[in-house]
This record gives C-alpha cells, sequence and structure tokens, in this order.
C-alpha cells in the first residue's frame, strides 16, 4: 500500500472510530504529517486533557501513552507500537527515593514527564522541559530530587542556586551522546549559523549553545530569529517542523546519528494498523492511574 492509500485509510479510519492522533515531533515526518497535533511533551500533555474523542492514538514513546492515559482514564489510549519504549523513562529507582525522603523531611520528588507510570506514582509533581525551571522555582521544597534525567536536572540546578538538586544517573541516549567534537565540527562547518540544543544534553554541550530549551522552544527561537542558519543539537525529527515553519531557513545536524530508534518505530502502517484492530491499547489499574495523575495534574495547575 501507498503512503497516498494509507493516508486516506487512516483518514477514513479516524472518522469510524472517532479518534483523534497525537505525534510528537521525533516521529517520521509523514507521521507527524497526518496528525491532528503535533508537539512536545507539554504541549501533548495539556492536548490531551481536552480531547473529546473516544480515542487517543498516541505518536511516540510508551511513557506519553500512559500519560494520555493517566489524564483520560475514561478513553481509549492506543500506541501504534507497544514496544516503542523510552529506557530513559526506567532510569530511577524506588528504593533511592524512599531512601531520600528518609533523609530530607521537606523532600520534593520533581519527576521529569519522560518516566514510566510507577515513577510518577512516587513523584510529588512532574515537569516537562518546556516548564522544569519555572515549576523547580515556584515550589516551597528546598531539597528536591529531580528524576530521572540527570542533564536536565543538571540545567535546572545551574539556574537554581537557592534549593538542594540531588541528581539522578539517568540520561537520554540520543542527547547524552551528542560530542562536543561533533558540535565543534559542525559550528566550523556553518560558522554563520547558531547552535540550539536540547538541556538533555550534557552541560558541555549546552554551554556551547546560543540557545538551549524544550524542543517547542528550539522552533520557536529558530522562527522567531532574524538569523537564517541553525545547528540543532536534538533529535532529528524535528526537522520536520523547522523548515515547515521556516522555508527560508537552512538547519543543520549538530551529528546526523541524533535519532531515537523507539520513536522511528512509530510508521504510517502502525498508525492504521492500530486504528483498524484497536491493538495496542495502554492499560492501567485504576491504582496506577489515580496515583500518577496526582504529580501531572498539579504540572498543569502549575
Amino acid at each position: 500500500m501507498t503512503n497516498n492509500e494509507l493516508i486516506e485509510k487512516i483518514k477514513r479510519l479516524k472518522e469510524e472510530k472517532d479518534a483523534v492522533i497525537l505525534a510528537h515531533y521525533y516521529v517520521d515526518d509523514e507521521v507527524q504529517a497526518i496528525a491532528d497535533y503535533v508537539g512536545d511533551s507539554f504541549y501533548l500533555a495539556k492536548v490531551a486533557t481536552n480531547i473529546e474523542k473516544k480515542v487517543i492514538v498516541f505518536c511516540g514513546v510508551m511513557f506519553m501513552g500512559e500519560s494520555a492515559k493517566i489524564l483520560n482514564p475514561e478513553k481509549i489510549v492506543l500506541l501504534p507500537d507497544e514496544t516503542a519504549d523510552c529506557p530513559m523513562a526506567h532510569m530511577a529507582q524506588i528504593d533511592r527515593i524512599k531512601e531520600l525522603g528518609a533523609q530530607y523531611e521537606d523532600l520534593a520528588v520533581v519527576c521529569y514527564v519522560n518516566s514510566t507510570a510507577e515513577l510518577k506514582m512516587h513523584s510529588d509533581i512532574c515537569v516537562t522541559s518546556s516548564n522544569a525551571l519555572e515549576i523547580v522555582e515556584s515550589i516551597p521544597n528546598k531539597n528536591i530530587f529531580f528524576i530521572p534525567d540527570q542533564n536536565l536536572g543538571s540545567f535546572i540546578k545551574d539556574k537554581v542556586k537557592d534549593k538542594n538538586i540531588i541528581l539522578n544517573d539517568g540520561y537520554c541516549h540520543v542527547h547524552h551522546e551528542l560530542s562536543k567534537e561533533s558540535v565543534l565540527k559542525a559550528m566550523e562547518e556553518h560558522k554563520d549559523a547558531a547552535f540550539l540544543v536540547h538541556p538533555e544534553c550534557r552541560k558541555e554541550i549546552v554551554d556551547l549553545a546560543e540557545y538551549a530549551g524544550s524542543t517547542a522552544g528550539i522552533i520557536d527561537y529558530a522562527t522567531k530569529s532574524d538569523k537564517k542558519e541553525f545547528i540543532i543539537g536534538t533529535e532529528l525529527g524535528v526537522m520536520y517542523e523547522l523548515r515547515v515553519k521556516n522555508p527560508d531557513k537552512k538547519f543543520y545536524p549538530a551529528y546526523d546519528k541524533q535519532l531515537c530508534p523507539n520513536m522511528k518505530k512509530i510508521t504510517l502502517e502502525r498508525v492504521a494498523d492500530a486504528l483498524e484492530n484497536m491493538r495496542y491499547e495502554v492499560k492501567l489499574t485504576e491504582d496506577v492511574i489515580e496515583k500518577a495523575n496526582a504529580p501531572l495534574k498539579r504540572m498543569l495547575e502549575y
């Protein structure tokens, strides 16, 4: 079946199933093109709370589908590939949370939304890369355990000097493996280009950037900038939206292998299959939904 045939099939199935398609910036271009809403995890979390359709097809990785289900327990949430997972989402230990909770009376567990439902259950508030700094500054707690990403946690710690931010050892391999050498090479090849980076990258990379922020922040910065060339330090799926919004500007990868293999599992074929067969439904127990919903709701309130 050709892409055009798949697109027509997906459109028909959406109507039949009363479905809406959400897609993260990191999935393939053609999947972003057929989605009803495209964005970063913060935007999609907000959108998910206002969906009127019966079925949500979440084109992303498992923690995103879980978050959509937690925020919409009465809806059917489908993940087009049940093996599309995020390794970083698992990179924190509940025993460590309990250990630090016993050590610090006012400890707040601040959980990056890129985490499993189980980790959210043991957290006080969720954050995304778009709102992490604002939320950490706003909450009254002085002692904060930031999970699971050490690099975003370090980025926040550098900016919030009056709190004791305890870092975890998790990371996103796509961002963590971006090397200083690759960035400097790209900067040498494109001398007029501004370097824009995601704070999931290591500090030595972030320090080279003209701008560091969420995926949506990177898109917004490049769109508003007077500059015409940019080096991009995040997953390369974002190039689609950057080029759609800025056809007169040039975008170069800081490293041409900044690709998330799990995000790339989401294809048009998988979306059509999920809708046609109502396959790969995200299912969580009532207990998990109730406990994991609280930190997500607090994030949206902030």
